[in-house]
């Protein structure tokens, strides 16, 4: 496709999403409750059922799709392979109007009967249509040509290989054996990756990065500040449960909670929200904790620590709100910083503060030193949140929450951000803090907006700390003491 077509192409799908918002459709959904996958909705079917078979709701891009007249046929690509869909004006009713701006690598959600075609495919009658995902981008796939013996052969598409390593989403999106390559190493449908340590650009957190260079390439590379970003370009690609287990690196300051290198648990799942992430989250650390010592129970520094689910949830505002006078939403930035100075906080080092990371100052000096049961402070300020969505009843707000116990976070988790325009203006929104000044904030990824334009699904994301995890399973008040050789000054 030549640059020109593209851009005309891009520029009707945008036209799509304009008329969509129009009639009130949100482009990009925050999670949906799929049933079944493509593969085990068809499974699901028996002939002996008829036109009456079971209902399922599925979920995945449109992989083909032509509509005539008052019906539509098309196919839904998941993880597991495709399955067809057919639409009728007269049963999706007042939803019929979507079919007109739905495009190719869009993605949605279906719910109907199974039923089977005249031509013999198991199909989806559906009753109810979601358009989960806008992709703004076209994926670059192959036109397939069906020879006189049934063989396929694919013309054009993604098939240069320093554009597929580049574009690793695009050319797992596409190409469903290079995704089955991949997915031999899953488990319990999470498919372990790993993401490259030395990054051209850092992202995923807000610290700075330590910096190197490649000789060969002769270029600055940096040490991966997170994985999130990478993984997240996964699930574009269509690996919908991603988890790596691996090494990060921050160059900031050192304590009992902080080491420059430390090992994070990240995962992403595709059609989540941060609400699953945390019923996620509780099962996953109390089921850890239950193995360890038998119960949900801990004892630590006089206090019995209680991992039984469901665990205190806490909204960032509130919490802040309620320990300090102040509503952080419309507080002043200077009575902000007189609030800090007044817990404790130098007066030069409060003055430094503003924006987002005052509001976050505000969090650390009058909360989170209070919350020592395991607590969920959800809701968190959108500018401090540039990869989160933002929270769906309360635009000033996203839809985050931090895990802490005693005091120290340990998890960190989003209804990921997955609208490329507004992730662009929040890239931009960082760039500008840093002219400001803010030399912890993350830097304008191209790359990753341009994954995002693919059409990533509604995603649940979460980062655990694995060594903090530790520090409170064995009982250790220094992050020092439960890494092997933690950073230390050179012996003089």
């Amino acid at each position: 496709m030549s640059d020109d077509e593209r851009s005309y192409v891009e520029e009707a799908r945008r036209g799509h999403r304009q008329a969509l918002e129009a009639m009130g459709v949100r482009p990009f959904a925050y999670r949906y409750d799929r049933t079944h996958l493509a593969t085990e909705a068809v499974a699901a079917y028996d002939d002996a059922m008829g036109e009456d078979g079971p209902a399922v709701s599925v979920a995945g891009r449109l992989a083909a799709f032509r509509s005539s007249g008052k019906t539509a046929f098309a196919h839904l690509e998941d993880r597991s392979g495709r399955i067809q869909l057919y639409v009728r004006q007269d049963q999706l009713g007042e939803q019929w109007p979507l079919i007109q701006h739905l495009d190719l690598d869009d993605h949605v959600g279906a719910a109907g009967r199974l039923f089977r075609t005249r031509t013999g495919e198991i199909t989806v009658r559906v009753t109810r249509l979601e358009l989960l995902s806008k992709a703004l981008r076209p994926l670059p796939r192959g036109k397939v040509q069906q020879g006189p013996d049934g063989t396929q052969t694919v013309f054009g598409g993604l098939t240069d290989p320093e554009v597929r390593y580049r574009q690793r989403y695009a050319d797992l999106a596409v190409h469903p054996g290079i995704r089955r390559v991949f997915e031999v190493r899953a488990e319990r449908g999470y498919l372990e990756v790993e993401t490259p340590v030395l990054q051209p650009l850092y992202g995923g957190a807000s610290a700075r990065p330590f910096v190197t260079h490649h000789n060969a390439l002769d270029m600055p590379l940096y040490l991966r500040i997170a994985d999130e970003l990478y993984l997240k370009r996964l699930i574009v690609g269509g690996l919908e449960r991603v988890y790596e287990i691996g090494h990060d690196f921050r160059n900031e300051g050192m304590d009992r909670t902080h080491n420059p290198e430390f090992t994070m648990l990240e995962f992403y799942q595709a059609y989540a929200d941060y609400t699953d992430m945390m019923d996620l989250v509780e099962g996953m650390i109390s089921g850890v904790i239950r193995h360890v010592t038998g119960g949900t129970t801990l004892e630590r520094d006089g206090v019995t620590l209680d991992f039984t689910p469901p665990w205190t949830r806490v909204r960032f505002v509130d919490g802040v709100r309620d320990r300090s006078g102040l509503d952080i939403r419309s507080a002043t930035e200077p009575d902000m910083r007189q609030a800090l100075v007044r817990r404790g906080v130098a007066q030069e080092e409060a003055a430094s503060f503003s924006g987002g990371k005052l509001q976050d100052e505000m969090f650390k000096a009058f909360v989170e030193p209070t919350l020592v049961q395991p607590t969920f402070v959800i809701d968190h300020p959108k500018a401090l949140s540039p990869l989160a969505k933002v929270h769906r009843d309360d635009p000033l707000l996203a839809e985050r929450f931090e895990l802490i116990v005693q005091g120290r976070e340990l998890a960190n988790a989003f209804s990921e951000l997955n609208d490329p325009d507004d992730q662009r203006s929040r890239f931009e929104d960082q760039v500008r803090q840093r002219a400001a000044g803010d030399d912890e904030t993350q830097p304008y990824d191209a790359d990753y907006v341009r994954a995002l334009e693919y059409g990533m699904p509604p995603t649940g994301g979460v980062g655990i700390g694995v060594d903090r995890l530790i520090m409170v399973l064995a009982d250790q008040p220094s992050i020092r003491d439960v890494i092997l050789f933690p950073a230390m000054r050179p012996e003089q």
